[in-house]
């Protein structure tokens, strides 16, 4: 079974994708407390430092994993994203200096100690155009990997949500190849549809209870179901902000059953945030909701979930693990395929 290391490995995405993959996860990093302590309630066989990754020896993780150089199959991660998102800047009008932006580089150091035969960094859109990711497929070239970067949807790969993602592949040994997609695509009634009535179905992360203002619930019973949106109310029944100004048209918006979801954002649980309100009901979507939306397991758990926005911070700051998943088949295929050709090679070299 392939190996793998996940950087900033946050809730725990990325390493359910990796496993749905087949490859057995050694180790993960990230420095969030409640981030960790869900990671671990759901991946109690992998070892998981709590550390500022800035402050953490790649030698020493490697001599503690009992690993050489060269044995790792996949080094995979992503760091913070939320310097590089058009949102954060402005839709794109203001630069912003992060030193989160610089995390990426944290990569090189455990590339140098690991050598691992293939890397994957996974991160929002606004990063593929930063020069920083010039400077980082150059350094990974200096390293003899060949790299190739691609801003990707999501929903072609098995999420039910629109979420459009930079994925960067690379290998020293040979062209790593993109994930196969999705020949179905998924929908929110096929994620959401089957579950229980929120608030009383016993599971937490589904019953957190909501706190809305009598006037706001009100405006949500008005927002037409499967679909509806603010724009469909009578002018006289729309929020004075929204008379001032008509962008974000999704705010205040429900899904609809039969196509994918919006992006899941942090803000999932709040419908001025985005089209985050039920189908059917009259509410937002549920943490649980929200968790299998981002393509979480069902039994996936969030322990002590005593904040909403906490849990949500986590949900929509993960990766969806049917979109790693995807890719991460197609590195165990090419891999795989590659060492039975050296051994072939070496094979027919023997017997000269």
């Amino acid at each position: 079974m392939p190996l793998a290391i996940d950087l900033f490995s946050g809730c725990g995405g990325l390493t359910t994708g990796l496993k749905q993959a087949g490859f057995f996860v050694l180790a993960a990093v990230d420095n969030h407390r409640l981030s960790v302590d869900t990671y671990k309630a759901n991946h109690s066989g992998v070892r998981v430092w709590r550390r500022n990754i800035t402050q953490f020896s790649a030698t020493q993780m490697k001599h503690e994993l009992c690993l050489r150089p060269g044995q790792l199959d996949l080094l995979a991660g992503c760091p913070p994203c939320q310097a590089f998102s058009s949102i954060r800047t402005l839709n794109g009008k203001r630069t912003l200096r992060d030193p989160d932006k610089d995390l990426l580089f944290q990569f090189l150091r455990f590339i140098k100690a690991f050598r691992p035969k293939a890397i994957m960094i996974e991160n929002v859109p606004g990063l593929a155009a930063d020069k920083r990711v010039v400077r980082f497929c150059a350094a990974l070239a200096r390293l003899d990997y060949q790299s190739e970067v691609r801003v990707l949807d999501a929903a072609q790969y098995g999420v039910p949500q629109r979420r459009r993602r930079m994925i960067l592949l690379a290998s020293r040994a040979t062209a790593l190849r993109f994930g196969r997609r999705s020949r179905i695509r998924s929908t929110v009634r096929d994620f959401i549809g089957g579950l229980p009535k929120a608030g009383r179905s016993g599971d937490p992360l589904h019953d957190f209870p909501e706190k809305r203002t009598k006037e706001m619930k009100k405006l949500i019973k008005m927002i037409p179901r499967n679909g509806g949106s603010r724009t469909d109310l009578p002018d006289r029944f729309r929020l004075p902000c929204h008379r001032k100004c008509n962008g974000f048209k999704d705010v205040y918006g429900r899904m609809s059953w039969d196509s994918v979801a919006p992006t899941i954002t942090t803000g999932c649980f709040n419908p001025s945030k985005g089209r985050f309100l039920h189908p059917r009901w009259n509410r937002a979507i549920t943490m649980r909701e929200a968790s299998l939306l981002q393509g979480f397991p069902k039994r996936y758990r969030f322990p002590k979930p005593d904040s909403k926005i906490a849990v949500a911070a986590m949900i929509g700051n993960a990766l969806p693990p049917p979109f790693i998943a995807a890719h991460a088949r197609k590195i165990r295929s090419v891999l795989s395929a590659h060492l039975n050709r050296s051994r072939s090679a070496r094979s027919n070299r023997a017997f000269r």
